[in-house]
């Protein structure tokens, strides 16, 4: 039995697991952990024609069981803008109400968010995370728009932003946040840089150059992207002859000139080098940068055959597991200019062996949805609905 066929058995057993909905941890209404993720699995499989849309109905309407979140907390991974995401590649005549309310609500967020960015901006103060990153900020907004509607102002708007975000404040790049990195970590004196995916600079650095790459530009755009990359070069470190970049950067790193982590942590999407390389590999697309390709490359293929890395990952999640890197290697691998030199086959086999870690939870970002996804996309060369643009991997 080859990869795809076990994938395509592993996808099935997934899915049948969370067929029915039952209650979850996280809210309803997250994409990360609630129903609207879970809803996800059946919507792909529904779209691919391997499955009936009972599923994905019934997830969605657990989802909605309560009044839809528009407020203050409403990002990519929450409220009416996950729920949107989560619709839009269904085209059931049933879903178009739905789809239209909750097109609105996403615009009323964004432009608010806009708005709140802009004053704070004016005002001089430093973003919080959650204000910019794509888990919770408006490079995730971003995400959405792009895949929904990649021509229109508000897509723009946002990128407009993020040209603004990069713009330095004194000595520290605008995206400099007085924020804690972590839930459980303390925010360091004098605020940090954040270099991952998930909450930090990579996330719009891959927002602004997958829709250069596509043609879509604002004033200041490719400026933009350069002056995220010279701030990921000179952070840049090597283990092995292998570029990495720290997860986060403090002041007192700054003052000092050097990073107190002593290498490359857990290879993730997340934080860790893939999801960086990744951004930084689609930079050198937009840009033409040849140097920047290669530095890319190098630093992914170092961390993929370095095994002490790999041996960190330890459960087969999106966010920060097997999942998550295979994700984002396959989608690194497509524009990679020597693939064959990505050990692809073998991180597909560890996917598919990994066993489940008990307690694991349901949904999509850290739980069986999104192994559940990986494993489908893995059967079918490439995700029918698009549902992994919410990682902005390609």
């Amino acid at each position: 039995m080859d990869i795809r066929q076990r994938a395509r058995l592993h996808a099935e057993a997934v899915a049948r697991h969370l067929t029915t909905p039952h209650p979850v941890a996280a809210p309803d209404q997250s994409l990360g952990g609630g129903a609207a993720g879970i809803a996800l699995l059946h919507i792909e499989r529904a779209t691919a024609g391997i499955a009936e849309w009972q599923a994905a109905h019934d997830w969605l309407a657990a989802a909605t069981r309560n009044d839809v979140t528009v407020g203050a907390g409403a990002c990519l991974f929450h409220g009416a803008p996950a729920l949107a995401f989560a619709l839009h590649p269904a085209r059931q005549p049933g879903y178009r109400p739905a789809q239209q309310a909750l097109d609105e609500g996403v615009a009323a967020i964004t432009r608010n968010r806009l708005d709140a960015a802009s004053q704070r901006l004016a005002r001089g103060d430093r973003p919080a995370l959650t204000e910019f990153d794509l888990i919770s900020g408006l490079t995730g907004l971003g995400a959405h728009l792009r895949r929904h509607d990649p021509d229109g102002d508000l897509l723009k708007q946002v990128l407009a932003y993020l040209v603004r975000l990069t713009e330095p404040v004194g000595a520290l790049p605008g995206w400099w946040s007085m924020s804690s990195p972590g839930r459980t970590t303390q925010t360091p004196p004098g605020g940090h840089g954040n270099n991952g995916m998930a909450h930090g600079i990579s996330g719009p650095l891959a927002l602004l150059s997958l829709t250069a790459r596509r043609g879509l530009l604002v004033p200041g755009q490719m400026d933009a992207i350069g002056r995220i990359c010279d701030w990921l070069d000179s952070w840049q470190r090597s283990h092995h002859g292998h570029p990495w970049w720290p997860e986060t950067v403090t002041l007192a790193e700054v003052q000092q000139g050097s990073t107190a982590q002593p290498g490359p942590l857990r290879p993730s999407w997340c934080y860790g080098t893939p999801g960086i390389a990744r951004a930084q590999q689609l930079a050198a697309l937009a840009t033409g940068d040849p140097s920047r390709l290669r530095t890319a490359e190098s630093a992914m293929t170092g961390c993929l055959n370095d095994p002490h890395q790999l041996q960190r990952i330890t459960d087969r999640s999106l966010c920060h597991g097997s999942a998550g890197l295979v994700m984002t290697v396959t989608a690194f691998a497509a524009d990679a200019s020597a693939p064959h030199a990505l050990p692809l086959s073998r991180l597909t086999g560890s996917l598919l062996d990994a066993p489940a870690v008990t307690g694991a939870p349901p949904g999509f970002l850290t739980g069986h949805a999104g192994y559940g996804l990986a494993l489908h996309a893995l059967a079918c060369d490439a995700p029918t609905s698009a549902w992994d643009a919410c990682l902005l991997l390609r």
